[in-house]
């Protein structure tokens, strides 16, 4: 098997960055993998300038750039990637019994792209076809994506004020609301949006993660606020987790 070392080196350093629940410095990178130096501080500048990694100056500390998570997105945008998800998705709406929507998004940029979709019986109409853009802090699943993500990788998607979009008067307006929403969300176990993008439905989703952890995808529900009690969200959060976790697993070549 031909071995091309700087090529093996540099895919050890981005699997070690994306093992690490924070940003990690490079002596640390140095000494656990290995590497001589000078080569380790040559990769990472590598792969700064291919937007693979970000600096946190104030750290001196490098994390993975939004970049990485697209990767994993892209492949769910294609034809292959999506029939990993179809399946999942119409389980999903059959084990609802409820008039809801489920969907698959990926992150582009600060966007969530909607690349699956299956609707149930009486389902609402909602604005998320395949291929439709939003923002992503305004919807269920790329909240779930936002809460997989570091704080500093949300601040390089979120860097002021200025790129909080509003829809319908809803959203967050300032990055301290975007923060608490994102903390709701990993505490509850799911995210919820209700009224932000369509003002009488609300959705709940979840992150599918790959092998590195990352979140290359959410699994959402949309339904109409009158048509589903307030008191059986939990249980379609419930359900959406089921889903992102048989595509967890479907990801990592697992199933």
């Amino acid at each position: 098997m031909a071995d091309i070392p700087a090529a093996r080196h540099a895919l050890r350093v981005l699997k070690f960055v994306a093992s690490q629940s924070g940003p990690v410095r490079a002596a640390t990178v140095v000494r656990s993998l290995d590497i001589p130096r000078s080569t380790t501080y040559q990769l990472i500048r590598v792969m700064q300038d291919e937007g693979f990694l970000v600096h946190f100056p104030e750290d001196r500390a490098y994390g993975l750039s939004p970049l990485v998570s697209e990767i994993g997105s892209n492949y769910l945008r294609t034809q292959k990637g999506s029939r990993l998800a179809e399946p999942l998705l119409a389980k999903l709406v059959k084990r609802t019994a409820l008039p809801v929507v489920a969907h698959l998004g990926v992150l582009h940029n600060g966007d969530i792209e909607y690349a699956v979709k299956n609707a149930a019986m009486r389902a609402p109409s909602l604005v998320t076809d395949v291929g439709v853009h939003l923002p992503a802090h305004l919807t269920a699943t790329g909240r779930a994506i936002l809460s997989v993500l570091s704080h500093e990788q949300v601040r390089a998607l979120y860097p002021d004020v200025a790129s909080l979009t509003t829809r319908n008067g809803r959203g967050p307006r300032t990055l301290r609301d975007l923060d608490d929403i994102l903390a709701e969300t990993r505490a509850r176990g799911y995210a919820v949006e209700t009224g932000e993008i369509t003002p009488d439905c609300a959705s709940v989703a979840v992150a599918a993660l790959d092998h590195n952890g990352y979140p290359a995808a959410a699994v959402g529900l949309t339904f109409r606020k009158m048509a589903v009690d307030v008191g059986i969200w939990p249980q379609l959060g419930a359900a959406a987790q089921i889903s992102a976790g048989a595509l967890s697993m479907r990801l990592r070549g697992k199933i």
